[in-house]
């Protein structure tokens, strides 16, 4: 399958410390992966890279067949879904939901004079009834609960049908019900087969949805393990990345870990 994303020893160095080590990485446009490690270990820094906010101190990445540093990011980007709580604090509060959505069209947060077509509101509309939240299209963004401003921040990301989908913690401050109705969603997204190539982000291996096929263990920078998610995430490799001893379980595609004594 063609690869969307590579990093080939890539190093991203701030402070006289690498925050991404010598990483070499690649992801095929039928893979959905996750990406786990501790607080520090280069995670948000490796999505950063990805959505081209940020260049390697080192090293190449390759996004969508441009390399970084050797092309237009600002037409990059248009083919790329993000989605971060540090994008939903620059949303405008009094932004209803449906222009939330409606704007990622041209890239921007905050409606203001965009001339939009009929076919771009009926396309957002289509994205939020996907992702259960069409009743909310007039409300506006400061009046929702976190779950509902993550599943908005998801179908902004996924409205104009992009090519790589990136997630930074999407189930974070969640509570059990908002986070099990997200995965939920976001399983069935990466089981459809229309679906982009995913990466997400998250600590807690009870947040990788139903249908993420690999896995990418961080830790201060450094792949401890990569590869399909069957095989690469073990107790083991887990230990290892988080530095205390892990028992790991799986039941019907879901995990669950906690430390042993």
């Amino acid at each position: 399958m063609p690869q969307v994303l590579e990093f080939s020893d890539v190093v991203v160095r701030r402070n006289a410390r690498n925050i991404v080590d010598h990483l070499e990485w690649s992801v095929s446009d039928d893979e959905r992966w996750v990406v786990l490690g501790p607080n520090g270990a280069g995670k948000t820094t490796v999505l950063q890279l990805a959505d081209t906010l940020i260049h390697p101190t080192s090293g190449a990445v390759t996004i969508l067949g441009e390399r970084l540093g050797r092309t237009d990011v600002f037409e990059l980007r248009p083919r790329i879904g993000f989605a971060s709580s540090a994008m939903a604090r620059r949303v405008p509060p009094e932004e209803n939901v449906l222009d939330v959505v409606l704007t990622a069209a041209y890239s921007v947060l905050g409606r203001w004079r965009e001339d939009y077509e009929d076919i771009d509101e009926r396309r957002a509309l289509r994205v939020l009834a996907e992702w259960h939240l069409d009743h909310l299209a007039d409300r506006t963004f400061g009046t929702l609960s976190d779950g509902e401003q993550k599943r908005v921040q998801i179908a902004r990301a996924v409205m104009t049908d992009p090519e790589l989908l990136l997630l930074d913690e999407p189930t974070a401050s969640l509570d059990l019900g908002a986070r099990e109705e997200l995965l939920a969603l976001l399983g069935g997204y990466a089981q459809a087969p229309t679906t982009p190539a995913m990466i997400m982000v998250t600590h807690h291996v009870e947040e990788i949805p139903v249908g993420f096929t690999h896995v990418l263990l961080l830790r201060e920078g450094r792949a401890v393990a990569a590869g399909p998610i069957a095989q690469t995430l073990t107790a083991d490799a887990l230990t290892e990345t988080f530095g205390v001893t892990i028992r790991l379980s799986e039941e019907d595609g879901r995990y669950a870990a906690r430390a042993t004594r």
